[in-house]
């Protein structure tokens, strides 16, 4: 009984495999509106065997109608393909693909100029925050026993001088985000090789600085516009 059975199994097995197509070699070959073609993905998912395409997008892979293949890469979109018999009777089996691009959103960008440690609620109004050369000054004049020792080496001294570097340098960064290099050039009529010096010039001014800390930009470009005036005439004078 159990030979009979076994038998069986062997006729039934030698019968599928009767019937099932020879898998033979398929050349083929992607079509996409891409450089980079090489090193896609092209996967049988009836017998799990793979390859990779090689330059120009050439591949070949055995297979045989009615299995699916699948072609997969990170710069194309996915394309999943059954095969047919009119498919191998090509010379080269020409697989379309769409290029996967991802188009971003819009992005849109906010200045939040009023948002501050005070408005955050993390420090009070009233306060002066310090800047790093300022916190060093403060430490260097007020340290007990080393006062004195930065005071005779110099070091309190070149703290101040660092500070009004400093604060210069963050005037000028007001007045370039007030103002861009075209309205030198075009409106107060500087030379494009004395920009820089002018904003030197003006940032020298208390009066200036004391309005331009206001941010308020009429009363700025108005002020410049005077100093720039003068400023044309140093120029003038230094050149004749």
């Amino acid at each position: 009984m159990k030979l009979g059975i076994c038998v069986f199994f062997v006729f039934i097995a030698n019968t599928v495999l009767a019937q099932e197509s020879p898998r033979i070699v398929i050349n083929g070959k992607i079509n996409a509106n891409s450089m980079d073609l090489e090193g896609v993905y092209v996967i049988n998912l009836k017998t799990e065997k793979s390859t990779i395409t090689l330059k120009d997008g050439y591949f070949s892979i055995t297979a045989t109608p009615g299995d699916t293949l699948l072609f997969s890469a990170i710069q194309l979109k996915e394309n999943c393909i059954v095969l047919e018999s009119n498919h191998f009777q090509e010379e080269l089996f020409l697989v379309k693909m769409e290029a996967n691009i991802t188009i971003l959103k819009e992005v849109v960008i906010k200045r939040y100029d009023n948002i501050n440690a005070v408005t955050l609620g993390i420090s009070s109004i009233g306060i002066k925050h310090l800047t790093q050369v300022e916190k060093k000054l403060y430490t260097a004049k007020s340290t007990a026993g080393d006062a004195l020792l930065n005071f005779m080496s110099g070091r309190t001294a070149m703290l101040k001088k660092e500070v009004k570097v400093e604060k210069k340098w963050s005037y000028i960064q007001l007045i370039d985000n007030m103002f861009d290099q075209n309205h030198f050039v075009s409106i107060l009529k500087i030379p494009l090789e004395y920009v820089k010096g002018f904003k030197y010039y003006a940032v020298e001014n208390d009066k200036f600085t004391t309005i331009l800390k206001t941010n308020n930009k009429t009363t700025t470009e108005f002020l410049m516009g005077e100093l720039a005036t003068k400023y044309i005439e140093i120029i003038a004078s230094e050149n004749e």
